[in-house]
């Protein structure tokens, strides 16, 4: 585990010079918020997995999950397939509309990036039939190895913010986020979270896992280099009183976005589980005003559909 830093206290990982996310007797007060209700099932035709002729390509399969396809191997973000985001996949939200690529039909993976241990980014039935079927590396930020490695996956390397990987075949560095990880009562931040940058054959690729808006999205391109693709999570935001401290909102990714010297973007995290009160098509809503508002064009932040590809370079 990681020495004392200006985000670790010895035993339990935080946010420094932030306000701390609500305490887990605010859930209550949450969880009975007014929601707009969701459909309970959206028929799509799944997507095929795109042939790669650039440097990456970047698909969609919902939530925080993409495919991305490089010339050193295939990656994997926040593998999530099973049907409920929650403790034994028997509790918590469901899905509502199928992954844009079927698990069968995935490419050989080589890397997982995970984000956190939170149950819609680390779901422990996906990630055992990824070690079964692909046996894949995966890097994930400080205190989540011992809970990936009960899946069957044996090689797992766990990093602090702004260390890069020693194991990956093309560079990979953890990026902060503003967040929290548990995954019961008593382990609320014993684990690290964290983003990702990839370097794929000098195309930069941003994943920002879960996060609320702070500061630091300025840093990573100061320190890392200019982005030519950022994955930003627009959706599970209402109420705000609850979720400001966990989550961005349309307009925080957009704030976001410009930070990181507005790159290309795609938003994530929207759409397929109702973590939060807002309606399902709320974040493409309040994403295009927040565009507006802020001069940023469709062509610079946009969302695509589950099962469609973004190419890189």
């Amino acid at each position: 585990m990681s020495d004392l830093s200006d985000h670790f206290d010895g035993r339990r990982f935080f946010n420094p010079a932030v306000a701390a996310p609500p305490p887990l007797t605010a859930l209550p007060r949450m969880l009975s918020s007014p929601r707009t209700k969701w459909p309970a099932w959206i028929d799509e035709s799944p997507g095929a997995v795109p042939v790669r002729g650039s440097s990456a390509v970047v698909t969609f399969i919902g939530h925080a999950t993409f495919l991305i396809q490089t010339e050193f191997g295939n990656i994997l973000t926040d593998p999530m397939y099973s049907m409920r985001a929650g403790p034994w996949n028997l509790a918590g939200p469901r899905r509502v509309r199928a992954p844009g690529i079927p698990f069968d039909a995935l490419p050989p993976i080589a890397i997982v990036l995970l984000s956190h241990n939170h149950y819609d980014h680390c779901d422990l039935k996906t990630l055992a039939r990824i070690a079964k079927r692909h046996d894949p590396l995966v890097v994930t930020p400080l205190g989540n190895a011992p809970l990936l490695r009960s899946t069957g996956l044996r090689r797992v390397e766990e990093l602090d913010w702004w260390q890069s990987a020693t194991t990956t075949p093309m560079p990979v560095t953890m990026t902060p986020a503003r967040h929290f990880s548990a995954r019961g009562l008593h382990d609320r931040n014993r684990a690290l979270w964290g983003g990702f940058m990839i370097d794929a054959g000098g195309e930069r690729i941003y994943f920002a896992g879960d996060s609320a808006y702070a500061p630091f999205f300025a840093d990573i391109p100061r320190r890392l280099g200019a982005i030519d693709l950022a994955l930003l999570p627009i959706g599970a935001y209402e109420p705000r009183w609850f979720m400001s401290a966990v989550h961005m909102n349309p307009e925080d990714a957009v704030r976001a976005h410009l930070d990181l010297q507005s790159p290309p973007s795609i938003g994530m995290h929207f759409g397929t589980f109702q973590m939060a009160a807002e309606g399902i098509d709320q974040p493409l809503i309040d994403l295009a005003q927040a565009r507006d508002a802020h001069g940023v064009s469709e062509s610079r932040f946009r969302a695509i559909d589950v099962g469609a590809s973004v190419e890189v370079g």
